[in-house]
């Protein structure tokens, strides 16, 4: 069993930076912080919609990538709602794959979503747990 340690440090005020695994940093910030212009960084829950989209996002290249489904841009966009009572947590996510390309091979691309959504992305199936989780793709041709 594969065992992740991460170390998360306060800096200051309402900051902390954190590693990751293979030793790579960025900091995170109070949710009451984001309207300040001086904080980079990120909230904490909104880095959780990036790890969903990230995680998905490098199933599905992989995956084309050995259907020789090529695609000139992909971007995932996630929009989440988060419950009015504390503690607040996203409990409706959609997650929207939007592929831009000419002739693109849809078959093929609705396949890699596929399974990434069912069968490969772990951050997928842990938003399953909590949140009514829905997907889309979108065409774009050329």
């Amino acid at each position: 069993m594969v065992k992740n340690i991460v170390t998360t440090v306060w800096t200051e005020k309402g900051q902390f930076e954190t590693n990751n695994p293979s030793g790579h940093k960025l900091t995170m910030f109070s949710v009451a912080d984001e309207e300040n212009k001086n904080t980079t960084g990120f909230g904490p829950k909104a880095l959780m919609l990036s790890s969903l989209a990230g995680c998905s996002g490098l199933d599905v290249i992989s995956l084309l990538k050995k259907m020789r489904a090529e695609v000139d841009d992909f971007k995932i966009e996630v929009t989440a709602e988060l419950t009015d009572e504390h503690p607040k947590f996203y409990n409706k996510v959609q997650v929207d794959y939007h592929f831009t390309g000419t002739n693109l091979k849809e078959d093929k691309i609705k396949k890699a979503v596929n399974l990434s959504v069912e069968k490969y992305c772990g951050v997928m199936e842990m938003f399953r747990q909590f949140a009514d989780l829905t997907t889309a793709i979108i065409f774009h041709e050329k």
